[in-house]
């Protein structure tokens, strides 16, 4: 299962994952939030019904410094990533069933969909230059 709860000692294995165009399950929450803590049990259980995906729990108060700016509104909130490509952002229902009809819609996508998916709304656009994993991890080695 290719699962982590990102710190500061971590970050390679995830810059790794990003760099080798994994498909990328964060859930960005918080320590202090109820509906995270109850949400964190099934997005594990989640991440080793789907092995060959990288599940990344990230604590966006305890990583602040990677989450910079990022506009966090309500939690769970779930970026689906492959490579430089953001697929999804956004808040989620603490029930991961409706994460995962996303997930798979967005597996069954060329490169070129994801692309131009990822182009084609001022929204998408956005979540391509504030929300990029990969981005924000560049410096890691």
């Amino acid at each position: 299962m290719s699962y982590q709860k990102l710190d500061q000692t971590n970050r390679r294995q995830l810059a790794e994952a990003l760099r080798n165009d994994t498909w990328v399950v964060a859930c960005l929450c918080a320590a202090w939030c109820g509906s995270c803590r109850e949400y964190e049990a099934a997005f594990s259980a989640w991440a080793q019904r789907h092995p060959q995906h990288h599940f990344v729990w990230i604590d966006i108060e305890d990583q602040a410094d990677l989450i910079g700016d990022l506009d966090i509104d309500n939690f769970p909130t779930l970026l689906i990533e492959r490579g430089a490509t953001v697929a999804f952002f956004g808040p989620m229902e603490p029930d991961t069933r409706l994460a995962e009809r996303i997930l798979l819609s967005q597996l069954e996508k060329s490169d070129g969909e994801l692309q131009r998916e990822a182009l084609s709304t001022a929204e998408r656009r956005q979540w391509q230059q504030e929300c990029s994993l990969l981005d924000k991890l560049a410096d890691v080695v």
